[in-house]
C-alpha cells in the first residue's frame, strides 16, 4: 500500500532531523584536523557549488530582478551565524547542550519577526520566552553563574539564525528556494575561507578520515539535507514540519551520548528540557491541531 503524501513527508522530515543531528557529529570529527573557520568555509563552498548546478538557470533572474545583492546580504548574515556556531562547536565542552542552545533560535523567530517587521507575535511566544530563558539559566549554572565560551558562541548563533530565518522567509516569497539556498551557501563558503585566511593557521596536511568527515558534512549534512527538506516541505502542512524539526537537538544529544559518552547533569537535563518545552510552546498554533487530533483518535479508540 503506497504511503500518503503526508506520511512520506513525516518520514522524510524525520530523516532530515537525523541527518542534521549527524551533521553535528561529522563537524565535531572534522574539527580534529581542520581549523573551524576553514572547515565551515570549505564545507559550505562544496555544498553551494553542488546546489548551484541545478539552480544556475535562475541566477540570471536574480540579476534581472536586482535581488542578487539582497540575497548575498542574507548570505553574509548566514555566514556570521555559522561562524559563531562552528566556534561554539570548537570551544564547547558538551555537544548535546550546544544543540539545545542553538535551537533557541526557533523560540526567538516570532520575537524577531515582531522586532523587524512588526508582525504580531502570538501569545505562545510570550509564554515560551521565559521558559527558554529559565532553561538557559539552568545551563549557565553548571559552570558557575556565567555562560562558558562555547555556550556564548552557540547563543550568538541562535540569535543570528532567528534573524536570518525571518529575513529569508520574506525573501523566499520572491526568489526560488534552490537558488536562494545555493547563493547563501556560496557566500558562507567564501566568507569562511576569507576570514580563516586572516585569523587561522592552515594545516600543512589533513588525514583521510578528516577529509571523509568534511565531505560527509558538505554533501550529506548540507546538500542532501536541504534537498530532502525542501521536497518534504512541499508535501506537508507547516504543523508537521514545525513539530518534527524540533527533534534535531534531541537526536544530536542522543548521538553525542552514544558516540562521545556524554552525560548530562541534573541541571543540564533540566535546562535542555525547558528549552525543548519552549520550542513546543512557541509553535503551539501548529502543534495544537495535531495534539487535539491525536487526543480525539485516542478517545475514539477507547470507546
Amino acid at each position: 500500500m503506497p504511503l500518503s503524501p503526508a506520511a512520506r513527508a513525516d518520514l522524510l522530515l524525520l530523516l532530515v532531523t537525523l541527518i542534521a543531528a549527524a551533521g553535528w557529529i561529522f563537524s565535531k570529527q572534522a574539527l580534529q584536523d581542520f581549523p573551524p573557520l576553514l572547515f565551515i568555509g570549505i564545507r559550505f563552498l562544496l555544498a553551494g557549488v553542488l546546489l548551484m548546478i541545478p539552480a544556475f538557470r535562475d541566477l540570471r533572474m536574480l540579476v534581472q530582478q536586482k535581488t542578487l545583492i539582497p540575497v548575498m546580504r542574507l548570505g553574509l548574515l548566514m555566514t556570521c551565524a555559522l561562524l559563531c556556531w562552528i566556534l561554539g562547536l570548537k570551544h564547547g565542552s558538551h555537544l548535546g547542550e550546544g544543540a539545545f542552545i542553538t535551537s533557541l533560535g526557533v523560540v526567538l523567530v516570532p520575537l524577531m519577526a515582531w522586532l523587524v517587521y512588526r508582525e504580531r507575535a502570538q501569545l505562545s511566544t510570550w509564554f515560551s520566552l521565559p521558559v527558554a530563558i529559565f532553561g538557559l539559566m539552568l545551563l549557565s549554572l553548571e559552570g558557575g553563574i556565567s555562560l562558558a565560551a562555547g555556550q556564548l558562541w552557540f547563543l550568538s548563533a541562535a540569535l543570528l539564525f532567528s534573524v536570518h530565518f525571518v529575513l529569508v522567509s520574506r525573501m523566499a516569497l520572491a526568489v526560488p528556494a534552490l537558488i536562494l539556498t545555493a547563493v547563501q551557501l556560496l557566500m558562507v563558503g567564501f566568507g569562511g575561507i576569507l576570514v580563516s585566511a586572516f585569523v587561522e593557521v592552515w594545516p600543512g596536511s589533513v588525514s583521510h578520515a578528516a577529509l571523509g568527515w568534511l565531505f560527509a558534512s558538505a554533501f550529506i549534512a548540507t546538500s542532501l539535507r536541504f534537498a530532502v527538506q525542501t521536497y518534504a516541505q512541499s508535501l506537508a502542512p507547516a504543523s508537521h514540519v514545525a513539530l518534527i524539526m524540533t527533534l534535531e537537538p534531541v537526536w544530536a544529544a542522543l548521538l553525542a551520548a552514544i558516540i562521545y559518552d556524554e552525560e548530562m547533569s541534573v541541571l543540564q537535563l533540566g535546562g535542555c528540557s525547558l528549552i525543548f518545552t519552549a520550542m513546543l510552546v512557541s509553535r503551539w498554533r501548529w502543534v495544537k491541531p495535531l495534539f487535539y487530533a491525536v487526543r480525539y483518535r485516542t478517545l475514539r479508540s477507547q470507546r
